[in-house]
């Protein structure tokens, strides 16, 4: 059975809704380098068929719309040096989708349900019509595993109002569906009992009687208002502690950010995770995520995921990453030896080399 599913289901007239379901229950849906290279071209050709009128992206199982990138195979083609080329090729392409999602011409319909993590982020941010239910959990946890917020995080973790994207990108916390209407991530909250209905409508619509945008809007726009009563009474963590998260991002420098968190007194789950996240977190990452954001601040979204490339292979060419993902991942021991072990030990010259391009002039993503 293929990881990934594709569908075009007969709609009103001649059109047709193209469904792309991503199909690795098992691992959470976990995009690998193979669902992205059955992606992308499927995604091509849709686009020049004017009988396509939305791609619905969904996935199967409850669990996880997709629980994050490859980063497995990623470490063993970084310690093995079996394949050298693979870190390169698997963010390359990776980014190349994620690009021609965020500029695709046609809607792109995503039912965000479940885990929403990592590449699932990429994916998601780049629809049109980002969808989140009850189940939803979103998260860039990098800062874990000795990375930092890539498939265009440093796009959409910068556009989030007040301190926010710099908060998350530093702890990882997780969001929620009131708190991703909140930050911008999602543009609806819809019950997960409605996936079926929505497909239903979908088919139904009169899609050359009025522009594509408009009719899945209006389609969204009912079901939302049906699902209203599960999402009104919903916690918003992020949105209840932002006087607490701009308290904490306050500061002049790194160093007086992190002394914030560590001196922060409090029983609140949430803030003592966000705490915890990123006391132990990579000091390497934490330096390299603040940077990436700044320097992301106002670039287009093609110079960003030109720049997130050059970060993501260099980042993959030095030890934290591999480490980061041995120490959660592979030998689950939970005691990563980062190469500095405090903050302040992160030289400037170790992370000036990092946003460095392995590309003079041959950029792989020059022709986004």
């Amino acid at each position: 059975m293929s990881s990934v599913l594709f569908f075009e289901h007969a709609a009103s007239g001649h059109a047709r809704i193209a469904e792309i379901r991503l199909n690795a229950e098992k691992s959470l849906n976990a995009l690998t380098l193979d669902m992205i290279d059955l992606i992308l071209p499927q995604l091509q050709r849709w686009k020049d068929d004017p009988d396509i009128c939305a791609v619905f992206l969904d996935s199967e199982g409850s669990k996880a719309f997709c629980a994050g990138g490859d980063v497995v195979k990623l470490y063993r083609a970084i310690t093995d040096e079996t394949d050298s080329r693979f870190p390169v090729d698997f963010f390359t392409r990776e980014y190349r989708l994620d690009y021609l999602l965020h500029t695709y011409p046609k809607p792109v319909i995503c039912w965000g349900s479940g885990i929403v993590m990592g590449g699932g982020m990429g994916l998601l941010s780049g629809c049109s019509h980002r969808i989140v239910t009850e189940t939803s959990h979103l998260a860039m946890p990098e800062v874990t595993i000795g990375l930092y917020p890539d498939v265009g995080g440093s796009w959409f973790l910068n556009r989030m109002p007040g301190a926010n994207g710099l908060f998350l990108g530093l702890t990882g916390n997780p969001v929620n569906a009131a708190d991703a209407l909140f930050l911008g991530l999602a543009d609806r909250a819809i019950r997960q009992e409605y996936r079926e209905t929505l497909l239903d409508q979908l088919l139904m619509a009169p899609w050359h009687s009025a522009l594509p945008e408009q009719l899945v809007d209006e389609i969204l726009r009912k079901l939302e208002r049906q699902s209203a009563d599960t999402f009104d009474q919903m916690s918003a963590p992020i949105k209840a502690h932002q006087a607490m998260i701009r308290q904490l991002m306050d500061h002049h420098s790194l160093s007086e950010i992190l002394q914030a968190f560590d001196q922060l007194d409090t029983q609140d789950p949430w803030l003592q995770r966000a705490r915890k996240a990123v006391l132990k977190g990579s000091p390497l990452s934490i330096h390299i995520i603040a940077r990436q954001l700044q320097r992301c601040r106002h670039l287009s979204l093609k110079q960003v995921f030109q720049k997130e490339l050059d970060l993501s292979v260099q980042c993959c060419r030095h030890g934290e990453f591999a480490e980061g993902v041995r120490a959660l991942l592979i030998d689950k021991d939970q005691q990563p030896k980062w190469r500095f072990s405090k903050l302040e030990e992160v030289e400037s010259a170790y992370v000036d080399q990092l946003f460095e391009s392995p590309w003079a002039d041959d950029h792989p993503l020059k022709d986004l």
